[in-house]
């Protein structure tokens, strides 16, 4: 789960303006920043929709196979226009729909991104933002329709999300190979690998303020397929993270950090819930690597305690993605004085390709009893690209075990916070 690293191919650069370039598409003219790239999805369908670079995308997404990495230090101003009409329904972000010129405030979401369903000229457009959405929301408003719109284009069948069966309740026992890719992969290419990877695990980022990637087939049907074709869902949150930035970073302060870690699973949960991912899931928090465990041990028990008490409230389970010389021993200090709140599985980073969750592998005192039984799981490789039935895709590998029998018993009475 290294930095996002690679770049996108460019259209030309359409005609400077004064403050900017101005760009046509699907009847609409606008003028974004001069130093926004412009990405033609049409041309380049291999192109990422990175989150971390001010970008204007052009076209309906396509396979996104230049996405590597899955954590950024900072998000920036990114604007997505699509035409209405084949948009996905994305479950893990909030679609607004308007029929004139008016852009709708943003509503609160720690993903921060927001769809608007423009039935004028008939375009979805889909905000990202660093720290507030207000600069991209107004570039929106200032765009002009300049030609005709469709007329009855369909907004509303085209936006609506799909309606979310029986959710899925909890997961079976797993022990086995897994992946996680930065942007989750086309149906064809899942089928695929199901029937020629040894993989049966697969990692989905459902959300949070330093997701590299953005989503756009992430819907609860894809979820649905995936856990009838048999594969072992990870659902995970890409919270606040151990570094010093204004968009993506944890509080240094562990009372604040607290805050942040309910803010986490309450924002995780939502998603999930959107995602048909029912309760007594495992949802996983990924927090990254850091070095200076003198400032950062102390806010990030917190946050993950926090993370781990609000979703056990919630009726959800935990787990914790953390890196064997940091999280692990901040975490497994702690282990004792609050067992019930220490996530149901930890996820441990140490990429030295062995394929097991031992103590040793893991970054665990050996017999310290931390974790026992199937409660654990080890990314042994990190970020590499990976072929199977001709299909390659951007990975991280790790090896699973894990059975909810194991976890501790649910204890939601304590500081139960309501939750819409």
């Amino acid at each position: 789960m290294a930095t996002l690293l690679g770049a996108a191919l460019l259209a030309p650069a359409p005609p400077a303006a004064a403050d900017g370039r101005t760009v046509e598409y699907h009847g609409m003219r606008l003028t974004v920043p001069a130093d926004w790239r412009v990405v033609d999805l049409d041309r380049n369908p291999e192109a990422c929709l990175r989150l971390d670079l001010p970008t204007l995308y052009l076209g309906h997404a396509g396979s996104q196979g230049e996405c590597s990495g899955r954590a950024v230090r900072s998000r920036a101003d990114t604007l997505h226009l699509e035409p209405l009409d084949g948009a996905p329904e994305r479950a893990d972000i909030p679609t607004l729909r308007t029929d004139g010129a008016e852009v709708p405030p943003a509503p609160p979401g720690d993903s921060r991104e927001v769809r608007y369903a423009l039935r004028h000229p008939g375009v979805m457009a889909t905000l990202s933002y660093g720290n507030s959405p207000d600069a991209v929301r107004e570039l929106l408003a200032r765009a002009r329709t300049i030609t005709p719109a469709t007329a009855g284009a369909p907004a509303a069948d085209t936006v609506s999300p799909a309606m979310v069966r029986r959710p899925l309740t909890g997961q079976p026992a797993f022990t086995g190979t897994g992946f996680d890719a930065c942007t989750a992969p086309t149906q064809s290419d899942m089928d695929t690998w199901r029937a020629d990877s040894p993989f049966r695990a697969v990692g989905i980022y459902i959300g949070g303020r330093a997701r590299a990637c953005a989503q756009p087939r992430l819907t609860s049907g894809w979820v649905r397929h995936q856990a009838e074709a048999g594969w072992h869902l990870m659902p995970i949150w890409v919270g606040p993270q151990p570094w010093d930035s204004s968009s993506t970073g944890l509080s240094t302060d562990p009372s604040e950090a607290s805050d942040e870690g309910v803010e986490a699973a309450d924002g995780a949960v939502e998603a999930a819930r959107s995602l048909g991912l029912g309760a007594n899931t495992v949802l996983y928090n990924d927090l990254e690597h850091y070095t200076d465990r003198d400032t950062w041990d102390a806010p990030v028990v917190a946050y993950l305690t926090a993370w781990t008490a609000r979703l056990h409230a919630l009726g959800y389970r935990s787990a914790a993605y953390v890196h064997a010389a940091s999280g692990v021993p901040a975490l497994s200090a702690h282990y004792h004085q609050a067992p019930q709140d220490m996530p149901d599985v930890l996820w441990v980073a140490r990429w030295n390709l062995s394929a097991s969750v031992t103590d040793a592998d893991m970054g665990l005192p050996a017999g310290g009893a931390q974790w026992p039984g199937r409660r654990r799981a080890h990314q042994f490789r990190g970020g590499h690209d990976a072929t199977f039935g001709d299909v390659t895709i951007n990975i991280d590998r790790s090896r699973l075990d894990i059975d909810p029998a194991a976890f501790p018993p649910l204890r939601r009475g304590r500081d139960l916070i309501p939750f819409t």
